[in-house]
């Protein structure tokens, strides 16, 4: 079952949108699914789909709602993808956190008080990053996080486990970069790094020309591994 619920913010200034997919029986555990740049569109929408399937309940907050509400961009128009760009540019992350806090809460309360991971994508992938660092999320996902080494000052607050998906040809965070992120976080107690050669940022999309089968179809099955074990 699908659905749009409204949840409240934390301060109560304001309320936003969310995508829920619930399971067929009852959920295990509730993952809330964080966008990339391009809103909660179909492809976000598909991956909440996908963990009902799986037996999740799975929530998709409209992040971008301060900027404009509803926003669905697809990253293969080139008018839509400079709109998006736009839209990261005047985005305040703090905020997002602070909604994505917000969301857990909610769907801690859809399950009765039970575990909730979070999974990000490009933006949402940053945002799983500091998701982890700062909120009480049990597990957290992130898949071609832009800037993650900008971040490695929050790793010690990091208190549950956290996957990364990092595409070694991602033209957004170079090798520099990811040099930086192994070095910061190889060794850490929490956190597990897994490298996809040959593909690109936006590998693991639903849809559109981004996405590279075999890499996402492995990095799909490691999550699903790292979930069932830390959302359990």
């Amino acid at each position: 079952m699908t659905a749009t619920i409204t949840i409240d913010t934390l301060d109560g200034s304001g309320r936003f949108s969310a995508y829920i997919a619930k399971p067929q029986t009852e959920a295990k555990a509730a993952i809330v699914v964080i966008q990339e740049i391009f809103g909660v569109n179909a492809g976000i929408r598909r991956k909440c789909d996908t963990l009902a399937e799986a037996g999740y309940l799975a929530i998709a907050p409209d992040l971008f709602w301060r900027l404009e509400p509803g926003i669905e961009l697809d990253p293969d128009i080139e008018s839509e993808f400079k709109q998006a760009l736009g839209y990261l540019g005047t985005f305040d992350q703090d905020s997002g956190i602070a909604d994505i806090e917000a969301t857990i809460r909610t769907a801690r309360s859809h399950v009765d008080g039970g575990k909730v991971g979070v999974v990000g994508y490009c933006l949402g992938g940053r945002l799983a990053f500091m998701t982890a660092a700062r909120t009480d999320a049990d597990a957290s996902v992130g898949y071609y996080g832009v800037s993650i080494d900008g971040l490695l000052g929050e790793k010690h607050a990091i208190a549950n486990p956290v996957l990364l998906h990092i595409p070694e040809e991602d033209h957004f965070v170079d090798k520099a970069a990811q040099a930086a992120i192994h070095a910061g976080l190889d060794d850490h107690p929490k956190v597990t790094l897994y490298d996809y050669p040959g593909v690109d940022h936006g590998f693991a999309t639903e849809f559109g020309t981004r996405r590279s089968d075999a890499a996402a179809t492995l990095a799909d099955e490691r999550t699903a591994v790292f979930f069932a074990e830390h959302l359990a």
